[in-house]
C-alpha cells in the first residue's frame, strides 16, 4: 500500500512538472557555413572563447592553397595523433597537387579517405554535431568552401589504470575492475565474451553534461522485451546532468519509494559478463567504474563472484552464512530490546541475572540505550569512510574502543548492549549490497520491538515480506525463484548446485534458455577410463 501511494505521488509530481514547465521553443539545427571564418566565429561565440578550446588554422597543401582549421579541447586529445596523423599530412603531403580541376567536395573526400591515418573519421553537417564532437575529445576539421566538418577520433585524456576492485574483494578470481573510461569498460567486457552477439548501443543523456551511456546485451540470449524496456526508460530521462550510474538507477527503477534496490551494480567485469550470459542487460556510464545490471533479484545480494570458482559445498556454506549474517544484523538489536523489555521469561535465568547486573545503574531504557549505540556506530562508520584511509582506520578502532569502554565504565551503556551492537556491525559488513536497506530496516524493527515487543517485530517482518513480494524489477518478481518457487532456478539461489547441473538460464529472462548440454563430470569415469554409458546411469 505504501509503495502504491509513493508511485502515485511520483506520477502526480511528474504531471505537475509538465504543467508548469515553460514551453521552450524547439532548437533549430544550425547548418555549417561554407565560409570558414563564419564557422570559426560561431564556434568562438558558442564556447565563449574558453582558453582550453584550441583553434589551429593552417593551409592545406595543394595548388588551391585551401584554408582549414582544427578545433579541439586541450587535455582531452592525444597531441601526437593531431601533429603526426592530421596536421603533418595535410600541410606537407603533396598528394593534393593536381586536383585543381576537381571541386572542393572531392578535396574533403580525398582528405578523409587518403590522407588521415586515423582509425575513426565521420562527417558532421550541423554546428551542434561539430561542437558535441570536439567536446567529447575528438577533433573537428573545417575546410573553407565546404559546409561539412570531419570529426576525427583523437581521444587521449588521462585515465586510471585497471586495478583491483575496492568494493568487491575476492580470494579467488580475476582482480581487475572497471574504470571511469567507457571504452575501456566495453573492452573489458569484450575480452570476457568474445562473441559477435555481444551488442553495445549508445545513448547521450543529460542536457548539460551530454554523458555517454551504453547498454550491453547478448543478442539471442537477452529477452527482447527486456532490452526494449531498458531503452525506453533511458530515452525517457530528461535531466541536466548524469554524473554517475546512481543517477540512472534512480531514474529507471520501478519502485523509487522502496528501501530495496531493484537494479544491481558491480565493478567487476567477470560479474557483469556472467549476468549478461544469464540474459540480463548491463548499463555502462562514462565517468564511473560501477556498471548497472537489470533485472536484480533479492537473492543476488547474497551471491559473490567467487561462489562459482569454489566447489559447490563450500560456496553453499558461504551463502548460508551471508543469509544468517543479514538476519543477525537486521534483527539482533530489536530482539535484544524486545526480550529485555517485554519477554524476560524467554531468557534463561542465569543469563537474565547476569544481564540485570550488567545493566544496573544504567539510566536509560533498553530502546534508548540501543538507539544511542546504533547512531554512534553509524556516525563512526561514516566518519571512517569519509576521512583519509590511515586516519579513518585509526578513528574506527580508537573510537570503538574508547567510546565503548568509556560508556560502559561511566554506566551510560550496559556491556551486553555493546556486544549486541558489535555483532550487528560485523554481520552488516558480510552483505555490503544490503548495507543501506539493512540499516533502515534495522532501525524500523528496533523501534517496533522496543514499543510493542515481539508483536511489533512480527508486524514489521510481515510488512517487509509483503512489500518485497510486491516489488518487481523490469517485470520479474523481486523474490524469485523463492516466491514464486521454481526448482530449476533454485539451483543457484541459497544452494549453489554444481556448474554441470545448471544447464538452463533463469526462466523468462533469456530467449535462449539452454545454457549448456548436460555433461558427465570426469569423476563419472569407470575404472577402465571410459565414460559411463546411458545404460549405466
Amino acid at each position: 500500500m505504501f509503495g502504491f501511494l509513493i508511485k502515485k505521488a511520483f506520477v502526480w509530481y511528474a504531471r505537475k512538472q509538465e504543467e508548469y514547465r515553460p514551453n521552450t521553443p524547439k532548437k533549430e539545427i544550425r547548418r555549417l557555413s561554407e565560409q570558414l571564418s563564419d564557422n570559426l566565429e560561431t564556434l568562438k561565440t558558442i564556447t565563449g572563447n574558453s582558453n582550453d578550446v584550441v583553434i589551429r588554422e593552417f593551409i592545406i597543401e595543394s595548388s588551391r592553397k585551401t584554408a582549414g582549421a582544427l578545433v579541439f579541447i586541450d587535455g582531452l586529445v592525444n597531441s601526437k595523433i593531431i601533429n603526426d596523423n592530421i596536421i603533418k599530412p595535410l600541410m606537407y603531403d603533396s598528394r593534393q597537387d593536381g586536383r585543381e580541376h576537381e571541386g572542393r567536395e572531392s578535396i574533403l573526400e580525398h582528405i578523409q579517405k587518403s590522407m588521415l591515418s586515423v582509425g575513426e573519421v565521420k562527417e558532421a553537417g550541423s554546428m551542434e554535431d561539430t561542437v558535441s564532437g570536439f567536446l567529447s575529445g575528438d577533433t573537428a576539421l573545417l575546410v573553407d568552401g565546404i559546409d561539412r566538418a570531419l570529426i576525427i577520433n583523437t581521444k587521449g585524456w588521462e585515465k586510471r589504470s585497471v586495478e583491483e576492485p575496492a568494493s568487491e574483494a575476492v580470494v579467488r578470481g580475476p582482480r581487475e575492475s572497471f574504470i571511469e573510461n567507457l571504452r575501456t569498460n566495453t573492452a573489458l567486457l569484450r575480452r570476457k565474451i568474445r562473441n559477435p552477439a555481444l551488442m553495445f548501443e549508445g545513448f547521450m543523456i543529460g542536457e548539460k553534461t551530454k554523458t555517454n551511456v551504453s547498454i550491453a546485451y547478448i543478442k539471442g540470449v537477452a529477452n527482447a522485451e527486456l532490452i526494449d524496456a531498458v531503452k525506453k526508460r533511458l530515452q525517457a530521462i530528461r535531466t541536466d546532468s548524469i554524473l554517475e550510474s546512481g543517477y540512472i538507477e534512480q531514474y529507471i527503477e520501478e519502485s523509487p519509494g522502496s528501501i530495496f534496490a531493484t537494479i544491481g551494480y558491480t565493478e567487476k567485469p567477470d560479474v557483469a559478463a556472467a549476468k549478461l550470459l544469464e540474459g540480463r542487460v548491463a548499463i555502462l556510464v562514462d565517468g564511473t567504474p560501477f556498471v548497472l545490471t537489470a533485472p536484480l533479484l533479492f537473492i543476488e545480494n547474497f551471491q559473490s563472484a567467487e561462489d562459482y570458482y569454489f566447489r559447490p559445498y563450500f560456496a553453499t556454506l558461504l551463502r548460508i552464512i551471508r543469509v544468517t549474517a543479514f538476519l543477525i544484523t537486521v534483527f539482533s538489536p530489536a530482539l535484544y530490546v524486545a526480550a529485555t523489555t517485554f519477554h524476560q521469561e524467554l531468557i534463561p535465568t542465569s543469563l537474565l541475572f547476569t544481564m540485570a547486573t550488567a545493566r544496573e545503574g544504567v539510566p536509560f531504557p533498553a530502546i534508548v540505550e540501543s538507539l544511542i549505540m546504533m547512531i554512534t556506530f553509524e556516525i563512526l562508520r561514516e566518519a571512517g569512510i569519509r576521512l583519509p584511509r590511515p586516519v579513518g582506520q585509526a578513528l574506527s578502532i580508537v573510537g570503538a574502543l574508547v567510546i565503548g569502554e568509556s560508556a560502559v565504565s561511566a554506566g551510560l551503556i550496559g556491556a551486553p548492549m555493546v556486544i549486541v551492537v558489535a555483532i550487528t556491525a560485523v554481520s552488516g559488513f558480510v552483505v555490503p549490497n544490503l548495507a543501506d536497506s539493512g540499516a533502515v530496516l534495522r532501525f524500523i524493527l528496533l523501534i517496533l520491538g522496543g514499543t510493542f515487543g515481539g508483536f511489533g517485530i512480527t508486524i514489521g517482518l510481515l510488512g517487509a515480506m509483503v512489500h518485497m513480494a510486491s516489488l518487481a524489477s523490469f517485470g520479474f518478481s523481486y523474490l524469485s525463484p523463492i516466491v514464486p518457487f521454481d526448482l530449476e532456478d533454485s539451483k543457484d539461489a541459497v544452494i549453489r548446485a554444481p556448474l554441470w547441473l545448471m544447464i538452463r538460464r533463469p526462466k523468462g529472462m533469456a530467449e535462449d534458455k539452454q545454457r549448456k548440454k548436460l555433461t558427465i563430470p570426469p569423476a563419472g569415469e569407470n575404472e577402465t577410463g571410459e565414460g559411463i554409458s546411458d545404460q549405466e546411469l
